[in-house]
């Protein structure tokens, strides 16, 4: 297979488990459930069907004749023609009642909603395992402070676990989405060739009763709720865009996690995994490049953007069907669904071995804390009997020349220094350095990832436990 493209989202990033699931066999196989499960309904409602068709039908669900199936195409042009041909070659004596009423939307788009459901739960299923690595690592560095950033200037210090609780949030936001999506997944159902069930109420000799009850009870035997209560020949295509955005979003927050990681690297304070062998740069060989993190951001953006595929598609559909869905349609939700499963393996890689430097992030809050501390420190003079205006106009003055120190002369900062040396303030160097401990400074950090943990992350987790423990290998 050198001699052909072959999709880097299958030979790099997505696995197995989720290649599968939009694999041809999972799709043709649904093909076949969906038969039976239609033959076993109109036998129900009173079709001249017997249970012996049906056995037959069943024995061969899962050893389909591709070859059969092939080789018929060639000569037809029409994938569920051949497939209906080929069932009937190894089902003799059920050849005639296969797909009997139905469009070949009946077995393509009742098998794309099971497919994309069947894919939303295994991203789900990730994303659950992500959010339980990263209650993990706030709840390890709950009380770590670190310098906060706005602008990605330094600000207020916040702890190394309230920003991962920041992660977090995001996406427990994109998992109630994926949740209520799943929960409203509708098959198509059997509606015929413009949605208005003609052919059925031609079955069932004008029983409405009969062709109404032909959905609900698809729908059962194939494990949902309902079918679409109205439909043209396809599902709307308003439903592909709906499942784009969810994983649009999860790829958004992974985005921003993967950002926030790539310039703490970079600020040496935390780094994604680094192997023994791994080399970070074939011409530097010291580096140590974000490289999971950057495939997490490269992957993201693709599926941001792929998610304008349906919509698109979605708004250019005519009347009860046109075909210009197709082509794009196998190829954007897929892949898709293939890319965010990459992204939810690096996220759950990345976290599993999150390394953290304490020593490196207490160096930059020392250097920057003494700013902070300024109003603490003109209370604590004002305390002692200073005028509160003229002391703010001199730690003004003083921040400057020790700003000046720190960016023109590359100096340590020495705002304590100056301050000491200024009798205004009545504050001894000692005294001074009192009020430099950094947990000081973070609020309630340490207690809001405590309470986010216990009222928000816990429960959920707890609701979950039976789908926790995966880990991921990442391929390259």
């Amino acid at each position: 297979m050198r001699d052909r493209y072959q999709s880097p989202l299958s030979e790099r990033y997505a696995s197995k488990e989720m290649q599968y699931i939009f694999s041809p066999d999972k799709k043709f196989k649904t093909w076949r459930k969906l038969w039976i499960a239609l033959a076993e309904t109109e036998k129900e409602l009173g079709l001249n069907i017997t249970d012996e068709q049906i056995e037959e039908l069943k024995a061969h669900a899962d050893d389909i004749n591709y070859d059969v199936a092939k080789e018929r195409e060639a000569l037809v042009r029409h994938d569920v023609m051949s497939h209906v041909y080929a069932y009937g070659v190894q089902c003799p004596k059920a050849k005639g009642i296969i797909h009997l009423g139905a469009t070949s939307c009946y077995v393509g788009d009742n098998t794309d909603i099971i497919i994309m459901t069947e894919g939303l739960k295994l991203v789900r299923k990730k994303l659950i395992n992500v959010i339980n690595e990263l209650a993990k690592f706030a709840n390890e560095y709950k009380a770590q402070p670190t310098l906060a950033f706005t602008h990605f200037q330094p600000a207020q210090p916040t702890t190394v676990g309230k920003r991962a609780t920041l992660w977090m949030q995001e996406l427990l936001i994109d998992l109630e989405d994926i949740d209520y999506v799943i929960d409203t997944m509708k098959l198509l159902g059997s509606k015929g060739t413009t949605g208005t069930q003609a052919s059925f109420l031609e079955l069932f000799e004008g029983d409405h009763e009969k062709a109404r009850k032909v959905d609900k009870m698809i729908a059962e035997k194939m494990g949902f709720k309902a079918c679409q209560p109205v439909s043209g020949q396809t599902y709307s295509r308003k439903v592909d865009t709906r499942v784009l955005n969810v994983l649009a979003g999860i790829a958004a927050s992974a985005h921003k996690f993967s950002n926030d990681i790539r310039l703490l690297q970079h600020l040496k304070e935390v780094e994604e995994p680094f192997e023994k062998n791994q080399i970070g740069s074939s011409a530097m060989a010291y580096k140590r490049n974000p490289m999971r993190s950057e495939r997490i951001a490269s992957l993201a953006n693709y599926v941001m953007v792929d998610a304008l595929n349906p919509a698109i598609t979605s708004a250019t559909q005519w009347f009860e069907r046109t075909l210009d869905d197709s082509a794009n349609k196998r190829i954007s939700v897929p892949e898709a669904f293939l890319a965010i499963d990459g992204i939810l393996d690096l996220y759950l890689n990345v976290v599993d071995g999150l390394v953290v430097y304490p020593k490196v992030i207490e160096k930059h809050m020392m250097a920057e804390l003494p700013f902070m501390a300024t109003e603490n420190i003109m209370m604590d003079a004002v305390k002692a009997g200073g005028d509160r205006q003229e002391l703010h106009e001199k730690i003004r003055q003083l921040s400057m020349e020790a700003g000046k120190n720190v960016k023109q002369e590359g100096k340590d900062n020495n705002l304590l220094e100056l301050i000491a040396a200024d009798p205004a303030f009545n504050m001894t160097i000692d005294e001074l350095k009192k009020s430099m401990d950094p947990i000081k400074y973070v609020g309630r950090s340490k207690e809001q990832v405590e309470e986010f943990l216990s009222e928000v992350v816990n429960p959920i987790l707890e609701d979950n436990k039976d789908i926790l423990g995966m880990t991921a290998q990442i391929n390259v």
